[in-house]
């Protein structure tokens, strides 16, 4: 497996924006090939995305849909450019309860 870390500073703009439009964020980020999980976090003064696929390929490929949906439909907004890290899954420690838990939350929702 292969992650992505998207750092994005100062850019608390961005995350308003982001936070308010979940479901879009979700079909863009999932449709990567081999998507495995994302994690969205806001930080003191912008945030970060989290995205881990099977392989590099699909880590670029959502990389390459995040800077493609920002640009289309929040080109206005300051700190679109992310500072971004990434290599191979070394671990992977998931509590299962909690996962599910978060799961039927979000199905929920939806």
């Amino acid at each position: 497996m292969h992650t992505v870390v998207r750092r994005y500073d100062n850019a608390t703009q961005l995350f308003d924006e982001l936070s308010s439009r979940e479901q879009d964020v979700r079909e863009v980020i999932m449709g990567s090939p081999g998507f495995v999980s994302y994690l969205l976090v806001r930080t003191d003064n912008g945030g970060m995305s989290i995205t881990t696929c099977e392989d590099k390929a699909g880590t670029d490929e959502s990389s390459r849909r995040a800077a493609d949906w920002i640009k289309q439909n929040l080109p206005n907004i300051s700190g679109a450019t992310p500072t971004i890290t990434e290599g191979e899954v070394m671990f992977r420690f998931v509590d299962r309860a909690a996962a599910q838990a978060v799961l039927a939350q979000q199905q929920a929702a939806v």
